[in-house]
């Protein structure tokens, strides 16, 4: 079962998109890979020899950095206040 249900995704565009509809935005893209990336984390705390799910994982996270690079480049005050939003960088 997928553990992002379409609410819960509709849920993170409102929230970081500006619209459930604008599935596009960069912050959503990256609130959505977060999501992701938290569930992922907690499913290989259990199974830790599940070795192609680890690299999935590092795909997601390498997409996450990619397009928080291009954020930062393009919209600095956006970039900040996503990463202060999403708690990602301490």
């Amino acid at each position: 079962m997928s553990a992002i249900t379409k609410e819960k995704k509709a849920n993170i565009f409102a929230n970081f998109g500006g619209n459930e509809k604008n599935t596009g935005s960069i912050e959503g893209q990256v609130a959505l890979l977060t999501e992701r990336i938290i569930h992922i984390s907690e499913h290989q705390k259990i199974n830790k020899k599940d070795f192609s799910t680890s690299r999935g994982l590092m795909q997601l996270v390498g997409k996450r950095k990619r397009l928080l690079s291009y954020l930062s480049k393009t919209n600095l005050q956006g970039y900040r206040a996503l990463i202060e939003k999403l708690g990602l960088r301490k």
